[in-house]
């Protein structure tokens, strides 16, 4: 960038006009000293000040710096060519740094107000224009790129701070519902917006810096989101593929699952969410906003002692809590965590939306990690298909419908069932639905058409016809022992797991 004008103003001016804000000479002569800019900054980060800078020096508290901190103070502004230095609050300066101070020519001052108030007044006194305006913006690009390279343990906070002390003026991320992520102040982890950078008040050089400041800290935030989650979610395709391969395949892909740091030998309880909006059955959430709500979660079960895993299944969620065999309470754990998440879901989707929930059960290993995503998807799809959307339904299953689950958990005997049934499901939904209650009453009465009659509150000759036109579309005899266990398991697996 080529070399900018920039306006300055002399010191002595800068003091009479800040007098409301306690401003005063400590050593030096303030007349005829130029300054061209103003900057908050720690004493450790003095000596980085631009040349002809009126540095406000500032400490993690309120207490008055002590002596050998302003000695410090005083040589790395004289190092870095300020044009003075401004120590805030009630202080004395030592004879040390009033000698450090006139060797360097250096002007000291002190001021009561906030740093913050005083350096918005000189900022606004010492910069005219769109020169100044560009100039301040490029320094605090310089900074925010300087505390991105150092990077850090919170490298996000890192370069707020500098951005902040450079510009003279607060910034920070607001977490704000509906950001896009094309949008120039929107802070994005990837195409996945968490909020908003704002200021504490805006100016041409904040308009100017915050499109650059807002895509440094993107990076900075995706590579934090990386560094913590990457592994995570590398783990989660696994607990896809480990849901929905074919029986023969589990114990390969516990294998794989393990050496991925997935404990498989834990027990597991998996949550089903299930996003829809009321009277729209066939809209889905954007993946965008899948790609949000996933990154909420593992954000929400970050800090807590279970294990915790989240997946993406189209636009369904899969959350998995795992923790040791026999552990008390993990299904009320899991369901803890999914009501808060989707209390939180609400801020980043439209109201229209609802999250119908299925808890599975707690069980162990692979199988049984297959078995609770099962029950958790049963108990979600049949939420929705009776109309309780937004619903969080427990399962607690035993006896017979646990095997009929452990049917509909392998694909093979899934479809192997469903196609003894297909025939009637050439008749279309409703015939079709009739059709298999209607089959289930006679078949579970051992082919009693009266008995089959009182469960359906029909006549029996309205159940024989049925019954009759049934046996003709299956082409099938319903008297064959093998068949009417086969019709009847398909039956119920039919009914048990919405289609």
């Amino acid at each position: 960038m080529d070399q900018l004008t920039r306006d300055s103003v002399d010191l002595r001016d800068v003091v009479e006009q800040a007098d409301r804000f306690g401003a005063r000479v400590l050593t030096g002569d303030a007349e005829g000293v130029e300054v061209l800019g103003v900057e908050m900054l720690a004493l450790d980060d003095i000596a980085r000040a631009a040349p002809g800078s009126l540095v406000i020096a500032t400490l993690p508290t309120n207490d008055a710096p002590r002596a050998y901190q302003i000695d410090i103070a005083v040589r790395r502004a004289i190092s870095a060519r300020a044009a003075a230095l401004v120590l805030m609050n009630d202080v004395t300066l030592s004879e040390t740094s009033r000698t450090l101070a006139h060797r360097g020519s250096l002007v000291v001052l002190a001021a009561d107000a906030a740093p913050s108030e005083l350096a918005v007044f000189v900022d606004r006194l010492v910069r005219r224009g769109a020169a100044g305006a560009l100039s301040r913006a490029e320094h605090a690009i310089e900074a925010v790129s300087r505390a991105a390279d150092a990077g850090g343990p919170d490298i996000r906070s890192a370069i707020l701070e500098a951005a902040s002390a450079a510009l003279g003026v607060g910034l920070r991320i607001e977490e704000v519902p509906g950001v896009r992520w094309t949008e120039a102040d929107a802070v994005c982890i990837g195409e996945v917006p968490i909020g908003r950078l704002v200021a504490e008040r805006d100016d041409p050089a904040v308009a100017i810096a915050r499109p650059v400041i807002a895509s440094v800290l993107s990076r900075a935030a995706s590579r934090e989101s990386q560094d913590r989650f990457g592994p995570v979610r590398s783990r989660a395709d696994l607990i896809v593929e480990l849901l929905f391969a074919e029986s023969s395949r589990i114990d390969g892909l516990a294998v794989d699952a393990a050496r991925a740091g997935l404990p498989v030998q834990l027990s597991h309880s998996v949550a089903w969410l299930t996003p829809r909006v009321p009277g729209e059955p066939a809209r889905r959430l954007p993946a965008s906003l899948v790609a949000a709500l996933e990154l909420r979660a593992l954000q929400l079960v970050d800090d807590r002692d279970e294990v915790w895993h989240v997946a993406a299944f189209h636009d369904d969620l899969l959350v998995v809590a795992s923790e040791e065999l026999g552990a008390p309470d993990h299904q009320r754990r899991l369901r803890d965590v999914v009501e808060r998440f989707v209390q939180q879901a609400a801020v980043l989707v439209d109201e229209e939306w609802t999250f119908t929930v299925g808890l599975g059960t707690p069980q162990g290993g692979a199988a049984g990690l297959r078995q609770s995503a099962t029950e958790a998807r049963i108990a979600a799809e049949s939420a929705v298909a009776a109309g309780r959307l937004g619903a969080v339904e427990s399962t607690d299953v035993t006896g017979l419908r646990r095997v009929l689950l452990d049917f509909y958990a392998s694909p093979l005997s899934r479809t192997l069932l469903d196609d003894v049934l297909s025939p009637l499901d050439a008749l279309g939904a409703e015939r079709a639905d009739t059709s298999v209650r209607t089959l289930l009453a006679y078949l579970s009465t051992r082919n009693s058409l009266v008995r089959a009659a009182e469960l359906l509150t029909l006549h029996p000759n309205a159940v024989n016809y049925r019954v009759r036109r049934i046996e003709q579309t299956l082409a099938l005899d319903l008297d064959d022992p093998d068949t009417h266990f086969a019709l009847e398991l398909a039956c119920r697996l039919r009914l048990v797991s919405p289609r």
